[in-house]
Order: structure tokens, then sequence, then C-alpha cells
């Protein structure tokens, strides 16, 4: 009866258009309500914690060190680095965003923000180029969802919040499928550039390359300073990413010049627009989950699946079917706040490594952002070029069957997440 008053709000609320963070907070009311254990000063102390976490510090800072790449020329220089290098070969500006995907996603671990700088700077090359305007938006997109998977991620940081995973062995554990990712995308934009035939560009000379690499030295430190410092232990993900927002923003105002103390002030009120937005979803889900675990819903939930818990690779699957579906109705961020505190205590019981259950929920979540019909990067894409939806999601389907195939190779082989983990640790 509890499982059933808790979905039936949440999906209630969420259909007649509440915002998700209010769903949350009328959905921990009801369970309340039906415990016979109504308080407000308990809902609203627990909404305050939801915020008010060390760890969490780490998602402002590493929304404005996305917000200053961006405004400060860090992503362009990224950008025109690969373009330098990978331009020339036929069909070169895919390979180009393959490779700045993976760059700027060691830098900022956002996917919309990486996405918008793509598709912004791109975009209009490849149509000026006459390249093909879904396979390019779906490329584009695709590279965009690498930022959650490839180290920092803000997702990971908010999964390990919730669940007191290691964010660090989150971090770690997303590198080498992060690259996997990459190098699917260029064995089916591969595929793609020979049978359309796309253009060539004209291969630069190295004295350019290395004028360009000069521009861009400063920009490539940043994942080295983040992702060593993680490695060495020298500072804590929360610390790295305090570390990224004072880098990019002595690097965007001193040393390329590009953010003007105006400008800086815009930088400040986005990030902080999209900082409140997390933080109050956060606070909403602490106090739904409070509930979750006074209501005994993972336990019961346990109960039902009892089969599944004796066999760890079914009750992958069936949780990857689960997610996959959730992912086509729900953001990344609130089917982690959501889901995550019930899942995660299943797996545990079913014997599942923390790091890798945590790892393949947030991948699963991350090919949500490429499904319609709320596919978040793919409206940025779109929006960004002004495409129309379906010219999108026709495109990006190749990428997202290769996505799902290396979904397939991750629950039959966890291994390619843990042993990595293990010889880094």
């Amino acid at each position: 009866m509890t499982i059933v008053l808790f979905l039936l709000v949440l999906f209630a609320t969420m259909t007649v258009g509440v915002p998700i963070a209010f769903a949350l907070m009328l959905t921990a009311l009801a369970l309340m309500v039906q415990l016979d254990f109504f308080d407000a000063q308990l809902l609203a102390q627990n909404v305050q914690a939801g915020f008010d976490s060390f760890p969490l510090l780490a998602v402002p800072f590493f929304i404005l060190a996305g917000e200053l790449m961006n405004a400060g020329g860090l992503s362009r220089r990224i950008i025109d680095l690969a373009r330098a290098f990978v331009g020339h070969i036929p069909g070169g500006l895919g390979y180009v965003a393959i490779a700045a995907s993976v760059m700027l996603a060691s830098m900022s671990g956002s996917a919309i923000a990486d996405t918008a700088a793509l598709a912004t700077l791109l975009l209009p090359m490849m149509r000026q180029q006459r390249y093909p305007e879904g396979p390019s938006a779906g490329l584009i997109a695709s590279g965009g969802i690498i930022a959650p998977i490839i180290p920092p991620s803000m997702p990971m940081v908010i999964y390990g919040v919730t669940t007191n995973t290691s964010i660090s062995k989150l971090f770690l554990a997303g590198i080498v499928p992060g690259l996997l990712m990459a190098v699917s995308l260029v064995l089916v934009w591969r595929r793609i550039a020979g049978r359309e035939q796309l253009p060539v560009a004209e291969k630069t000379s190295w004295s350019f390359r290395r004028s360009v690499l000069a521009s861009s030295i400063w920009a490539l430190f940043m994942p080295v300073i983040i992702i060593g410092g993680l490695r060495l232990g020298i500072f804590t993900p929360t610390e790295a990413a305090v570390v990224a927002a004072a880098y990019a923003l002595v690097v965007a105002m001193f040393v390329y010049r590009e953010l003007s103390v105006a400008g800086l002030y815009r930088v400040f009120v986005d990030a902080a627009r999209t900082t409140g937005v997390v933080m109050f979803l956060c606070g909403a889900a602490t106090a739904a989950s409070y509930m979750i675990t006074l209501a005994d819903l993972p336990n019961q939930l346990a109960d039902i699946m009892g089969p599944l818990l004796q066999n760890p690779l079914l009750f992958m699957a069936v949780v990857a079917v689960f997610l996959l579906a959730v992912g086509m109705v729900m953001d990344l961020t609130p089917t982690i706040l959501i889901l995550a505190p019930v899942l995660a205590p299943l797996a545990a019981k079913a014997g599942i490594d923390p790091v890798y259950f945590g790892f393949v929920f947030i991948f699963i979540g991350c090919l949500g952002l490429l499904t319609p019909p709320v596919g978040t990067v793919l409206n940025v894409v779109a929006g960004v070029g002004g495409l129309r939806m379906e010219s999108v999601i026709r495109g990006v389907m190749p990428f997202l069957l290769v996505y799902l195939a290396m979904l397939a190779l991750l629950i039959v082989f966890p291994a390619i997440v843990t042993q990595p983990l293990k010889w880094m640790f």
C-alpha cells in the first residue's frame, strides 16, 4: 500500500505539471499522512538538511566552472585545437566534435553546458560545409552526454551524496567507459562519413597547430589539475570543484582576457539560477528520502524483488530496462534523487559493487538525455541549431543504439568498470 501511494502521488503530481521538487515534497507529505506522522517542522528541517552538505558544494562550483569556460574562451580553444589536428579527415568536423566532447567533459561535468558549447560553435560550420543536419546534430548530442561520465561529474556528486557512495571512486570509474563511448562514436561517425561522402577540409600546417596548442595549453591544464589532484589525494571532489572554478576564472579574466567584469556578473547570475534549481531539488528529495526510509520502502521492494536479488545479472538487466523507461520521461538529476535511495540498497543486497551500480545508474540516466519526449540534450541541440526535433531524433538513433550495446556489455561484464578502478586504487 505504501509503495502504491508513493508512486501514485509522485507521478500524478508530475503528470499535471507540478515541478518535480514540489512533487517530491507532496510525496513526502502524503507518506507522513499515511504513517500518521505529520510534522511540518520536520519536513522543513529535512529540506534544509538536503542542501546543507559539504560534498554538495561541488555542484555550484562545477556549474560556475562550466559557465566560466564557455564565457571565457576555454571551450572555444578546445574546439579550435581539435579542428587543427583532426579537422582534415573526411567528415573531420564530426571527429572534432568527439575529441572536443572528451576534452570538455574532463573540465565541466555538465552535459547541457558542453552540448550547448559544441552546438553553438560546430553546427554552423557543419551546415556551411553541407554536412547532413540530422546525423551532425545527433553526434553532438551523443558527445555531450560524455560529460557526466568522465570526471568531474555533477550527477556523480549528487549520486554519491544521496547514496553515501565514494564520489572519488565514482569519478575514476567513469574514465575508461567514457573513453569507450568516444571510440564507439568514432566508429559510427566513420561509417556515416563514408556513406555520405562528406567534404575534406585542408590540412593545417604544423606551425599553425603549434600556435593553437600554445593558445589552448591553459585550458588543457584544467583536467590535469582536477583528475591528477583527485588521483593523488591532494584534494576532495568538493575542493576540486573550487579549484576548477578558480582556475577557470583566472584563465578567462587574466590569461585569455575574454571575460569582462560585466560578463562575470552575468556568469555569476546564470550559475546562481542553475544552482538554486538543483539545490532546491536536492532538499526536496532529501525530505522524500527521509520518509521513504521511515516507510521502509526499500525492504518492501526487496520482498517483492526477492528472486531477482539472487541473480545479480538478472537484477541489473531489470533495473536497466526500468531506468531506461524512466529516463524517457524524467531528467537525470530527479531520477538520481528519487530512485537511487531506493535501488542502491537493493543492489547492495544483491551483492553488487556500489560504485559499479552507481556508475551504471548514471550511465543509463545519461542515455535518458537522448530519448524523447523529454530528451534534455536533444532539446538543447534543436534549440541552438534551429532544427526540427524529428530530425535530431532520427540523427541520434545510430549513436543511441551503439550506447545501448555498450550498456549491455557493462551489465554482462562488470569488470569493464571495476577492474580499471582496482588498478587506480
